[in-house]
């Protein structure tokens, strides 16, 4: 019930400000309303989106049966989105709300048994020239598919890498900056420093902080409509473009089993490396990536080193219709075996990323045992 009343409130807040002066007539996709103050010292986009998904899968024992029918329909992400800036537009804002049930998580007393609502609330001030200074709760600078918005992936969702080893969002600072090289040669500098025990922590620090440190490198310029963080060449680059990125990661004394999640139960440090690239021309999309993570605990100083990669493409057909496959190896928990997923994706981009339908069906296989499954995803997105 208290869920459905702040709900509720946010429509009327919406529907309030709609009276406030709008800066035009609003095409799809580009938010619900585009409001700013009459003086131009503010501006707001409020944007929303709904991904409803459907899931099928099969288990598949030693000798190659099938087990039995699992099935699923739900809400996969319910949020909204409100950025702009105040004062200035070297001033800007972004709080990103989520309703489904899997955006909120489990109520903890982490989290005052309250639900993880907020995705995002962060003030980024374009303080200098090409630097920029980010203060509050937003994604790390982690890997390229995380920090992909999950509006923008080219399958039903992100890959098993990302499930495994992300690092996702925190609260704390970030410092950016940008420069060139010649005449499109493109470097970024990213670094952070977080609490490091993920979203909506309202307990205060547990363990260490967490400091994480990116680098980037575009050397045929900047895609369009930054398209190095969007996956599918939708923009059809005239021109072939590439994006190299490598983060390091490292989370002091985190007291939570994945660092940004997980139970709490006792300390450990955790630290991880991404390396990735992007590269897109004439509707076709290539995307990789590599994570290598060692944890090591405290008391009992021992020590697990996990990795996977992750490989995918596609080409987007001129009726905007996409094929892409993907495949991803994982290595976890100090196990000495790999789990191996091929999935092969169709998407139809209607109206781009915000308006499409998905489907994509994985095979997974765990080589030690041959043991596997097969899972079939449908989606259909719909983002104002």
């Amino acid at each position: 019930m208290k869920r459905f009343q702040n709900i509720l409130l946010i429509i009327f807040l919406l529907i309030s400000a709609s009276s406030i002066t709008q800066t035009k007539k609003i095409q799809f996709g580009k938010g619900l309303l585009n409001l700013k103050g009459e003086d131009n010292s503010w501006k707001m986009k409020v944007g929303a989106r709904i991904q409803l998904l459907s899931t099928n899968s099969w288990n598949i024992n030693s000798k190659g049966n099938y087990g039995q029918l699992q099935s699923s329909i739900l809400i996969r992400r319910a949020r909204l989105k409100f950025d702009g800036f105040v004062l200035s537009p070297k001033l800007k804002y972004k709080i990103e709300l989520g309703f489904s049930n899997r955006d909120m998580g489990v109520a903890t007393k982490y989290t005052n048994y309250a639900p993880r609502t907020i995705l995002a609330a962060v003030i980024r001030w374009n303080f200098y020239k090409n630097f920029s200074l980010w203060v509050g709760q937003d994604k790390l600078p982690g890997n390229r598919e995380r920090v992909i918005s999950s509006g923008n992936m080219q399958f039903v969702d992100r890959s098993r890498l990302n499930k495994e080893f992300t690092i996702d969002r925190d609260l704390g600072l970030q410092l950016r900056h940008h420069f060139k090289l010649g005449n499109n040669f493109i470097v970024r500098e990213m670094f952070a420093i977080s609490q490091g025990e993920g979203r909506n922590i309202v307990t205060g620090n547990k363990g260490g902080y967490q400091y994480t440190g990116r680098l980037e490198f575009l050397p045929f310029g900047i895609f369009k409509s930054k398209g190095d963080y969007s996956e599918c060449d939708l923009k059809r680059e005239e021109k072939p473009k590439l994006a190299i990125g490598a983060t390091y990661n490292f989370n002091d004394d985190a007291v939570r089993t994945k660092g940004y999640k997980g139970d709490y139960t006792g300390t450990r440090d955790i630290s991880t490396i991404f390396v990735d690239a992007m590269f897109k021309y004439n509707g076709f999309s290539f995307m990789v990536e590599y994570a290598d993570r060692k944890i090591t605990e405290t008391t009992s100083n021992s020590i697990k080193k996990d990795y996977s990669a992750n490989v995918q493409a596609g080409y987007l057909f001129k009726n905007n219709i996409e094929l892409a496959g993907r495949y991803t190896t994982v290595k976890v928990k100090g196990t000495d075996f790999s789990t191996n997923y091929y999935t092969l994706g169709l998407s139809k981009y209607i109206v781009g990323h915000k308006l499409k339908v998905q489907t994509d069906i994985t095979y997974k296989d765990i080589t030690s045992t041959q043991k596997g499954g097969l899972e079939y995803r449908l989606q259909l997105e719909i983002h104002f």
